[in-house]
C-alpha cells in the first residue's frame, strides 16, 4: 500500500506540475500508532522543483501542491511536508 501511495502522489504531482525535480519520502513509519495512521493516513514529505512555482509565495505554493493531490489529501495523506522551489531557488539554496 505505501509503494502505491508513493507512486499516485509521484503521478498526480507530476501531471500537474511537471517537476524538474521530484522527492518523495514516506514518514508512516514513524508515526505507529497516531491517531491520522490508524485511520489509514500516511505521513509523507515531498521536494518539488517546477517553473510553474515562479512568482508564486509559499501559501500558493502549497496550495498548488493540495490541488494536485485532490481528494488523497483526505484519505490517504494525512500529513505532507512539502519543500517546493522554482529552478532557480533550487541551483541557489542548499540540495538534499
Amino acid at each position: 500500500m505505501t509503494a502505491a501511495r508513493v507512486e499516485m502522489i509521484r503521478q498526480r504531482l507530476t501531471a500537474a506540475l511537471a517537476p524538474d525535480h521530484l522527492t518523495i519520502i514516506d514518514d508512516s513509519h514513524k508515526h505507529a500508532g497516531h491517531a491520522g495512521a490508524q485511520a489509514g493516513g500516511g505521513h509523507f514529505a515531498v521536494t518539488l522543483v517546477a517553473g510553474a512555482f515562479a512568482g508564486q509565495g509559499l501559501l500558493a505554493r502549497h496550495r498548488m501542491v493540495y490541488d494536485a493531490l485532490g481528494p488523497a489529501m483526505h484519505t490517504d495523506i494525512h500529513a505532507l511536508s512539502i519543500r517546493a522551489y522554482t529552478p532557480d531557488e533550487f541551483t541557489t539554496s542548499t540540495k538534499e
